[in-house]
């Protein structure tokens, strides 16, 4: 019998990965074209026409050229192809931007594109009103992707590998899949990133779209709606104003962003397609309890503070006061455990009401720690962090009562006795990141504080951390190009984390 013909759909999948993110990346410069030709910033809508236009030629010539070709389908091709779009990638989609903004070099709009596809967010021109409304457009558009490619490939990419948190629920080696599967034929890298794909981009844009509408209902600007929809989503941060105090949607707007950060705690908030759904539902999963009580914790201590400190008398009866303070400590709270980055408008009151004028550190430790496991966040994840108290309370103990038989039932629903370990071993990587990049900015002539922050805020791809992480924020565009290239350095390990970096240089991989 003839072979059944493909769907033009499954021809596309069969091309090389990087090959098909060229040819979304250059499709994706036609929205903030026409929206420029709306806004009438033709010099803009131009630059990005003719390299979109210039892309997708491209596109079709190498996908003629490679189609029907045998290529060698390894576990490790669609890994290396997700490092190339973090790091190869962003010199396409800065060729646009940098045409549009003509006043700066090409390697500030490179930076500027690997903040954005890495979902850091960390802006380059901190004016927001240097760039005009399709660039900022533009920004959000790359971070949105880049958090889409993200969730699409911890399903298809991650977890098959035990990568990116999936060590901890598995048995097997980072970067091996479990012995148990070893004579079993795996499906195709292609066939799981397109059902990965066709399940969770409806999932992705119809979130987006309604978080749109929903700030557009409370009061925000169409156009600073759909950034901020888009930044929320990706966990970027990315915003085309200076942030959200004085906004018109208000507590309103802001309560609506929280609720969709709340995605970025466990990936079982969207969807059940990985290892992780294995907890036993949302109410159980020890990442989404464990993010609420941080998120729902830190605000009430700072609040508590006003009272613990040498603070006036008589502002117990300021009601309106506190409640801002509380509020304000709860949504920058869960913004930057989730690696967002927004503040609260009324996080100011906050900082008033606690007496807390300085809370860098409490940030950065928030980015740090992290979200979901197969979110848009970075960070160590919760589910690390997680693993790593439940078996500081096994070993506490075991010191106390030796004889006892500790409880390993709850752990073991969701992380084996060998993931305690590996992320034992990831969190020491991390640390050692730390330190590698810190040492590496002050040797560009960085102050050591100010490398601290950039080194934190790469890592855990939370960019805002340079504006508020420090009492002096951090001028990306002022940094000498070897810092720039550290810092360019550090959001590609933070959003592929250390392991998969690992993977990817090990000698095994280059053997086949």
């Amino acid at each position: 019998m003839p072979a059944a013909r493909k769907s033009p759909g499954a021809r596309l999948m069969d091309l090389p990965l990087f090959l098909l993110l060229l040819g979304v990346a250059s499709l994706a410069m036609l929205v903030p074209a026409v929206f420029a030709g709306i806004t009438r910033e033709l010099e803009t809508g131009r630059a990005f026409l003719y390299t979109g236009l210039l892309g997708l030629i491209l596109f079709g010539m190498i996908a003629l050229t490679v189609r029907g070709r045998p290529r060698r389908r390894d576990a490790f091709g669609p890994l290396i192809a997700l490092f190339c779009a973090f790091t190869v990638l962003p010199v396409v989609l800065a060729v646009p931007f940098h045409e549009a903004v003509q006043n700066t070099s090409f390697f500030n709009a490179y930076l500027e594109m690997v903040s954005a596809m890495t979902t850091t967010g960390a802006p380059v021109f901190d004016d927001p009103s240097r760039l005009n409304e399709p660039l900022h457009l533009w920004r959000a558009q790359v971070a949105w992707l880049g958090g889409l490619l993200m969730w699409i490939a911890a399903a298809a990419i991650m977890a098959p590998l035990n990568l990116g948190g999936f060590e901890v629920t598995t048995r097997a080696e980072p970067g091996r899949r479990p012995s148990y599967d070893a004579t079993m034929a795996a499906p195709l890298a292609q066939t799981r990133i397109t059902r990965a794909a066709s399940a969770l981009i409806p999932i992705y844009l119809g979130l987006t779209v309604l978080l749109w509408v929903l700030l557009y209902v409370s009061g925000e600007r169409s156009f600073v709606a759909v950034c901020h929809a888009m930044s929320i989503m990706a966990t970027s941060g990315i915003s085309p104003v200076e942030g959200l105090e004085g906004r018109a949607p208000g507590i309103a707007g802001e309560g609506v962003m929280m609720l969709f950060m709340l995605l970025a705690l466990s990936r079982l908030t969207f969807s059940t397609d990985t290892k992780t759904s294995e907890s036993g539902g949302l109410q159980h999963d020890p990442e989404f309890r464990l993010g609420l009580f941080i998120a729902i914790a830190v605000p009430l201590l700072l609040f508590a503070r006003h009272w613990a400190g040498a603070f006036e008398f008589g502002e117990e009866d300021q009601v309106e006061q506190a409640l801002a303070a509380l509020w304000g400590g709860f949504f920058t709270t869960l913004s930057f455990l989730t690696t967002t980055g927004f503040t609260s408008g009324s996080w100011g009151a906050a900082q008033s009401w606690s007496g807390l004028q300085s809370p860098g550190l409490m940030l950065m430790g928030l980015a740090l720690v992290g979200g979901g496991v197969a979110t848009t966040a970075g960070g160590v994840k919760l589910l690390r962090v997680y693993a790593l108290y439940r078996h500081g309370l096994r070993e506490t103990e075991v010191l106390i009562h030796p004889s006892a038989v500790p409880n390993d039932g709850d752990l073991n629903k969701r992380v084996r006795r060998e993931g305690t370990f590996i992320a034992w071993i990831f969190f020491m990587l991390f640390a050692v990141s730390i330190a590698a990049l810190t040492l590496a900015f002050t040797a560009a002539g960085v102050r050591f504080d100010v490398a601290l922050v950039l080194t934190v805020s790469g890592l855990s791809t939370t960019g805002p951390l340079i504006d508020v992480g420090i009492s002096n924020p951090v001028r990306l565009i002022d940094l000498s190009t070897t810092a720039k290239s550290i810092f360019a350095a550090a959001m590609v390990v933070g959003r592929l984390e250390t392991l998969a970096i690992i993977a990817l240089i090990s000698p095994d991989v280059w053997r086949r």
